[in-house]
């Protein structure tokens, strides 16, 4: 199964970034490939939480739509996710929070599958390519998010 890993470093202290990433209501604001995201449920405590996503693939001009369960730590400044249904066949991973020099280093570790009809196995090389942009791209956008709120 294809993971993407990636790092991001990001000038502001980790629980200015894991607050905002934690708005995940938000993101279509500042987000571009993510169309709408929706909370379903949410644990009395805030830790757990389903929710709906809807992205956009410009490349293929594909939606990709899926539910995912999220598992928030805040003490430990993370969050598991999967797929509890959706587009693709299998989709997990965990962000992390990281103090660093300068910020905060926010890790993403993502696990994924997704198979589209026609298109076949050539392709996924191309999938693979485009998941790690999108994993890039959610980065650099929260990034600017919280770095134009700390210097407000």
């Amino acid at each position: 199964m294809p993971q993407i890993v990636n790092h991001t470093e990001i000038g502001a202290g980790p629980d200015a970034v894991y607050r905002v990433a934690r708005d995940v209501e938000r993101f279509p604001d500042f987000m571009p490939d993510v169309k709408s995201t929706a909370i379903l449920e949410r644990s009395a405590d805030g830790s757990r939480q389903v929710v709906a996503w809807v992205g956009w693939m410009p490349e293929f001009r594909l939606t990709v739509k899926w539910t995912e369960e999220d598992y928030w730590d805040d003490a430990a400044r993370t969050c598991e996710f999967r797929q509890v249904e959706g587009d693709f066949s299998e989709y997990h991973g965990t962000w992390r929070f990281l103090p660093a020099e300068h910020g905060t280093i926010f890790e993403s570790v993502v696990n994924y599958r997704i198979e589209i009809p026609l298109v076949g196995p050539l392709i996924q090389g191309v999938i693979k390519k485009k998941m790690h942009e999108n994993v890039q791209r959610l980065q650099q956008a929260l990034k600017e998010r919280v770095e134009k709120e700390a210097a407000a």
